[in-house]
């Protein structure tokens, strides 16, 4: 009977659950409201692994259909993948990281098919040099595209290709895809023009407002989750220093690399913070960009990253890219690498979740 009470009052609280936790937009589409619950329900069951660009190409070979070097290593494909939008803008036929985007759109429909989760990050031109995202030349950058400024206009044509490369993703039935979309990243940093010296904390927040109410209002896009993620942070208050509000951000994140011994230290701080107020918010929580010295710390996937991570509830956890030019530029393991061993440790733990796992969880239903 204890038992029978205590499955009763799971059901009641999953069902109350379903009724109340929604995505910020209100018109979102139910595939979108679906993936959002989920990924709210599964961050307290494991932890997804996502890897950038993990489809197009890898260590050796570029656009081989079916291939991931994560695969190769595993058996299994990462849960989450990344896509790049920077150079979208420009109108060019592929990304700034050489993917083309009529590519991307396909990938992003066969991870979709295949039950996994796609989220997008777009490193977006300098609209007032022309210089690329990390020209940081300039501190009116932010204020010159918000309403009013000399390059708004611009700015609205940049959000026009992102709209229309949105509006792409469908599925086999017509419907659109969701999917996880993380703009103005990293902004504790200031290597970006939108980074904390290069704008005002309020206009930082207005550039967030604007584009989230032109993406969904002005251009009725209702298939997005949109994260806010920050780098590195040391408090609470500088975490949401520059948070734009409860009613547009859907999922709170964070960017690490592992850059010394003290990466430990910091990356459970980050982690302990960011759950935290992804449970008192009723938000995702997620680790959206890390990597670390794979080839000279061989374990490092089970000794430093999962051992972190494993006491916090999160969604997933994403490596950065393996460029096919430069394999020791490479954050996910490749076959044949030294820590291949290890990240088969990795992906059997009972924390890691991978496509095949995720898949079965209907995420979209």
């Amino acid at each position: 009977m204890k038992h029978l009470l205590f499955a009763i009052t799971m059901v009641l609280c999953l069902s109350v659950q379903s009724q109340t936790i929604v995505p910020t937009d209100a018109k979102a589409t139910k595939e979108t409201i679906n993936l959002y619950r989920n990924l709210m329900n599964l961050q307290h069951q494991g932890l997804m692994f996502g890897h950038q660009d993990a489809l197009p190409y890898g260590k050796g070979w570029v656009y081989e259909e079916g291939r991931s070097d994560v695969k190769d290593v595993c058996g299994d494909y990462p849960a989450v993948c990344g896509w790049e939008l920077g150079h979208l803008e420009l109108g060019d036929k592929y990304s700034l990281d050489s993917v083309h985007f009529d590519k991307i759109q396909n990938w992003i429909k066969l991870v979709h098919k295949n039950g996994g989760i796609n989220t997008i990050s777009w490193h977006l031109r300098n609209p007032l040099t022309g210089g690329s995202a990390w020209d940081v030349s300039s501190k009116k950058v932010v204020a010159s595209i918000l309403p009013g400024g000399e390059k708004n206009q611009l700015f609205v044509q940049y959000l026009d290709k992102v709209a229309e490369f949105m509006l792409t993703l469908k599925a086999e039935d017509g419907k659109y895809i969701p999917v996880i979309f993380r703009p103005f990243h990293e902004h504790t940093g200031s290597w970006f023009w939108w980074g904390k010296d290069l704008c005002s904390v309020d206009d930082y927040k207005a550039l967030w407002r604007y584009t989230v109410s032109y993406l969904r209002d002005t251009k009725n896009i209702h298939h997005l989750l949109y994260a806010y993620s920050t780098d590195r942070f040391n408090t609470r208050e500088e975490y949401l220093d520059r948070y734009p509000g409860d009613d547009i951000i859907d999922m709170v994140a964070f960017d690490l690399y592992d850059r010394g011994p003290e990466f430990p230290g910091v990356l459970k701080n980050c982690a302990s913070i960011v759950s935290k107020i992804a449970s008192e918010k009723n938000k995702i929580g997620a680790v959206s960009e890390t990597g670390g010295p794979i080839a000279k710390n061989t374990e490092w996937w089970t000794k430093t990253l999962l051992e972190t991570l494993k006491p916090y509830d999160l969604s997933y956890v994403l490596v950065w890219r393996n460029p096919w030019q430069n394999a020791d530029a490479a954050f996910a393991p490749y076959k044949g690498h030294p820590s291949s061993d290890d990240f088969v440790k990795f992906f059997n733990d009972p924390k890691t979740l991978f496509q095949k796992e995720v898949r079965a969880k209907n995420m979209y239903k």
